[in-house]
């Protein structure tokens, strides 16, 4: 979306349409098609059609165009979103962008009446408008879908806060936890993806529209009725901010990067939790696909397809970047590469969270299995060291050392701390007592690790609880 001139239509065709009188000659094939971004800026034309309503209605209070005329481009504007919603609206690629389109179908329907219109604004200050409000409009739904996520999360959790499992370092076994312990992490990382979205929305929230081509205008527009108009917390400040700034549109992408993250993370443990070795969870048909060849298999491909899903919108971000990094001031026909990119990590993201919030009221789990592998591994030889430290007044770098010379004596004869006799035990260190078997159970673990934030059962129904109240 260049610089603006005065647009008209002509019997000399569309592109007379669209550069009035300077040039004489339309543009060749091959820049027609570098320079048409119809091709996907039509996703914008609700919010094309929003701005342009707020402008018209402005243009009528401040006297610039006649109460007629903002009249007739109101129901001329109305009837081109039916068309659209409708599926008869012509998109033509030699009208280049969405706002050629729309501007030059309502000239069509309404005549001069369309031609005034476009008077105290440019394209540049117009498409800085209508991203802002796809994005806007993108992150109110993005969070809706999150809470629902962190919902769904919450429920599991709630159901399973004693469902005792394996706790991973490394992806080795560390120490017990429990399933709705585990569950609640990725309600606490998602919280923070909200948060962020809040912060981006809250720092986009102001408006561009009448910053014209890059230096404002003469006529005695009032951005203030406009910015209000649409929800805007106020205008821009500076003008040649207002055209040449997609920051907004990068801490937007940045936002959907760490959320696409922290879904990926959850994707894996699925795709693992899922896999036979493992067999912490099942998914039912509705997530999962089979093979070709091989009639036993079911493949976590949702979970597979969500995992990947950072990669593309990670992607979107470092190309914006890489847009933006060396343009000077104000607008370049680079900034229209600042589109494809942005539409599909919203999308993807969307597409991720509703696959990921299915997965989760779908899944269920193999309690037996995950108590199972709650114990493998001398999970609780921690709870050994902390015994040792509470009971025997070791320094703690001394019960370490002692709890590590147990747990190879128990590998050597092949059974878990808790099968090792107060004998054997002693033979390491001669002060234990028979209440050391009282915390070498998983159960037993899992209780004790009341701290704040702790795996605790009890603490885990309660934060579920209070994100159930939080979310509503």
């Amino acid at each position: 979306m260049p610089d603006d001139v005065t647009a008209r239509p002509s019997a000399e065709g569309p592109a007379a349409y669209t550069w009035g009188g300077r040039f004489a000659d339309g543009p060749s094939a091959i820049m027609q098609a570098i320079n048409a971004s119809i091709g996907f800026d039509r996703k914008m034309w609700r919010q094309d059609i929003r701005g342009s309503l707020a402008h018209a209605a402005m243009l009528a209070h401040v006297g610039v165009i006649s109460r007629e005329d903002e009249a007739a481009i109101r129901d001329g504007l109305n009837a081109i979103a039916a068309e659209i919603e409708g599926g008869t609206f012509q998109f033509r690629e030699d009208l280049e962008d969405i706002h050629f389109n729309v501007e030059a179908r309502l000239i069509e329907r309404i005549g001069d009446a369309g031609k005034r219109l476009h008077t105290g604004r440019s394209r540049n200050d117009q498409v800085a408008l209508d991203v802002r409000l796809w994005v806007r409009d993108a992150l109110d739904g993005l969070d809706a879908q999150v809470a629902d996520v962190m919902r769904a999360l919450v429920a599991r959790a709630a159901e399973h806060a004693g469902t005792v499992m394996p706790g991973f370092t490394h992806l080795q076994p560390a120490q017990p936890t429990t399933f709705g312990h585990h569950l609640m992490a990725y309600v606490e990382m998602l919280s923070r993806d909200r948060g962020r979205l809040a912060d981006c929305r809250t720092r986009l929230n102001e408006s561009p529209l009448g910053a014209a081509a890059l230096c404002g205008t003469g006529f005695p527009i009032d951005r203030h009725m406009t910015a209000e108009a649409l929800g805007f917390d106020r205008p821009m400040r500076n003008s040649l901010d207002a055209v040449a700034s997609r920051d907004f549109a990068l801490e937007f992408l940045a936002a959907c990067a760490i959320c696409a993250t922290h879904l990926s993370r959850f994707a894996e443990e699925v795709v693992i939790w899922t896999n036979p070795y493992f067999g912490f969870v099942k998914l039912s048909d509705a997530f999962t696909t089979g093979s070709s060849i091989m009639p036993q298999k079911r493949n976590p491909d949702a979970a597979e397809l969500v995992r990947a899903k950072p990669g593309r919108i990670a992607g979107a971000l470092v190309g914006l970047l890489t847009v933006m990094k060396g343009l000077p001031l104000t607008y370049g026909k680079d900034m229209q590469e600042d589109k494809e990119g942005l539409f599909d990590a919203a999308e993807n993201l969307a597409l991720a969270l509703a696959a990921t919030a299915g997965m989760v009221r779908d899944m269920q789990p193999v309690v037996g299995r995950l108590a199972e592998a709650a114990g493998a591994g001398f999970s609780t030889a921690t709870d050994l060291a902390d015994w040792l430290v509470r009971e025997l007044k070791m320094p703690f770098r001394e019960a370490h050392h002692a709890t590590g010379r147990l747990v190879a004596k128990a590998e050597e004869m092949g059974v878990d701390l808790a099968g090792l006799t107060i004998g054997e035990m002693r033979a390491v260190e001669p002060r234990i007592t028979d209440g050391v078997f009282g915390v070498l159970s998983v159960a037993a673990s899992v209780r004790s690790r009341t701290s704040y934030g702790g795996t605790a059962p009890a603490n885990v129904a309660a934060m579920a609880a209070e994100w159930a109240e939080r979310l509503g």
